[in-house]
């Protein structure tokens, strides 16, 4: 998207069940939400803020999860970043990129999160840990 977009102050918070069904519904109310804020579904950001959320809440359910905790979705617009944060309850494990096999189907996701945002990282929390992405709303 070559225009700028105008998100500052707004935020969205969601929790969702630690399934690949509240993964999946992660991403959709993302994209709806950025809709709602004036960012057409299937535009370039959108399609990238799709990417980063599906990877983070995929990796919340997979590696984060703790049985009878959901996982939190949160898009903080600032100036001219969105910043997308993704927690969960386990503490123990904090993301890493890890050097990929030949072949192999999966474990590509934070190379992805990586290649597409201004800068990414986790921080701990008083339960779990949070991983977040911030996105430039400017291209």
């Amino acid at each position: 998207m070559n225009a700028e977009i105008t998100l500052a102050g707004s935020e969205f918070v969601q929790r969702f069940s630690a399934t690949r069904r509240g993964a999946r519904l992660a991403r959709r109310l993302a994209l709806h939400q950025l809709d709602a804020w004036g960012v057409p579904y299937g535009s370039g950001f959108s399609d990238d803020v799709a990417v980063v959320v599906s990877e983070l809440a995929a990796n919340a359910v997979l590696h984060g999860m703790v049985p009878g905790r959901d996982f939190e979705l949160r898009l903080i617009a600032l100036a001219d970043t969105l910043r997308i944060e993704v927690s969960d309850a386990r503490t123990e494990r904090e993301p890493e990129i890890r050097a990929s096999r030949p072949g192999a189907e999966s474990g590509f996701g934070l190379r992805l999160v990586g290649a597409l945002a201004t800068s990414w990282g986790v921080k701990g929390r008083d339960v779990g840990k949070t991983v977040w992405a911030e996105l430039a709303t400017t291209r």
